[in-house]
């Protein structure tokens, strides 16, 4: 069922304005966001026309955006990612861990993203890995995977990383090792080497010249009054949640379905715009059982969302460990020659758009809504103009 109200309409409504208003401190990038939502699946990007060989029954199916913040065109990349990583699943248990920042880093965050959120995944991950590896704690090389989210529910600024990791590791001699039932790493431990390694690495980059300091955060780009900013950050504690453990593959399926290519809000939890206010549901995790509403001029809510637009080319979605890209498959094959387990039958990759639609839906383009009948493509149009996105899917 279509939203009452979309982010598209949002923008289509209110963005022209909030452009011209922020004419000097929007990015290239927050514009190219705004614009292709704004044209997702309409006639700008162009499309093709459908026609039931049995009813007769026309369609007009629009092209999408494919643009990762766009919140219509997440679903197909996620049924593909999670069928991706259904393969790799192990019959261990996998454990959830986030890792959150301060707000006096978060601030410099938003001026540094690439710098600063690549910080945050490598802290997290060295943090993981070290205290893996040592044999007080488990002894033995773990992996993980490592999901950024920028976003609260109110829309505001809070940078965090989710991670799933698999409870246990491969020990130096090559064998498998579990760790304790419903136990995975000590949060104390983990949230005081994290805030160790996290500033070492906002040290580095600060020295090397990568980071770059605006408006009232300016006086950070003395040496003298950064080194006293790091001091503070050295005093407070650095939040790191370690969940219950997942009660088996499915749920770190669903999971992951729910987390992975979420964007800053979904067009479900939009309520309405009237008058230029914006009003959406929200959970404030004080009183989680309370379901809230929120209430946002047009203007803030397009600010808030364009917080969360992630520098070009930026990978939101990381492997750590043994699910590192280069060789997790050898050592996923590994560890289940170890576990005894068999490997899955892994399905022919399907290349074809609604072949591959079908299998991950369970629902045809091929068949007409009305009859069944076959729906055969009649004519197809060109976009209307240029597209202000790249035409590839994103789906990090």
């Amino acid at each position: 069922m279509k939203p009452m109200v979309e982010v598209a309409d949002i923008f289509r409504s209110l963005g022209d304005a909030y452009r011209t208003k922020h004419a000097q401190t929007l990015s290239n990038g927050q514009r190219r966001v705004m614009g292709a939502i704004e044209a997702c699946r309409t006639a700008v990007p162009g499309g093709h026309v459908e026609q039931c060989a049995d009813c007769g029954k026309t369609r007009i199916a629009y092209n999408s955006c494919r643009n990762r913040h766009c919140p219509k065109c997440q679903g197909l990349a996620r049924a593909q990612w999670l069928l991706d990583r259904q393969a790799e699943l192990l019959p261990v248990p996998y454990f959830h861990v986030v890792f959150t920042m301060p707000a006096q880093i978060a601030v410099i965050a938003l001026q540094n993203k690439a710098v600063v959120y690549d910080i945050l995944f490598k802290a997290a991950a060295e943090t993981v890995r070290t205290i893996g590896a040592d044999p007080k704690h488990l002894g033995a090389e773990t992996g993980m995977i490592a999901v950024l989210h920028t976003w609260g529910q109110n829309l505001f600024h809070h940078p965090h990383v989710h991670c799933i990791v698999p409870g246990g590791g491969l020990t130096p001699d090559g064998s498998w090792i579990a760790c304790r039932p419903g136990f995975f790493l000590s949060v104390r431990v983990l949230s005081r080497l994290y805030r160790r390694l996290f500033l070492e690495k906002l040290q580095i980059a600060f020295n090397a010249g990568e980071l770059q300091f605006f408006g009232e955060l300016g006086q950070l780009a003395e040496p003298a009054a950064f080194a006293a900013r790091r001091q503070q950050l050295r005093q407070i504690d650095w939040v790191v949640y370690a969940k219950r453990p997942f009660g088996g593959p499915q749920q770190v399926l669903d999971y992951l379905g729910r987390y992975t290519h979420r964007v800053a809000i979904a067009n479900s939890r939009l309520i309405g715009l009237d008058d230029g206010q914006v009003r959406f549901r929200w959970k404030d995790y004080r009183q989680p059982e309370k379901p809230k509403v929120m209430t946002l001029d047009g203007n803030e809510f397009i600010r808030r969302f364009l917080l969360h637009v992630l520098p070009d080319g930026f990978r939101r979605i990381r492997h750590f460990g043994f699910l590192a890209n280069v060789h997790r498959s050898a050592r996923i094959a590994t560890i289940r020659t170890l576990l005894g387990v068999p490997a899955p039958v892994v399905e022919p990759e399907v290349t074809n758009y609604r072949e591959r639609y079908a299998m991950l839906t369970g629902q045809s383009l091929d068949l007409c809504p009305c009859c069944g009948g076959p729906m055969t493509e009649v004519a197809i149009f060109g976009r209307t103009r240029p597209l202000v996105s790249p035409p590839w899917c994103d789906s990090s």
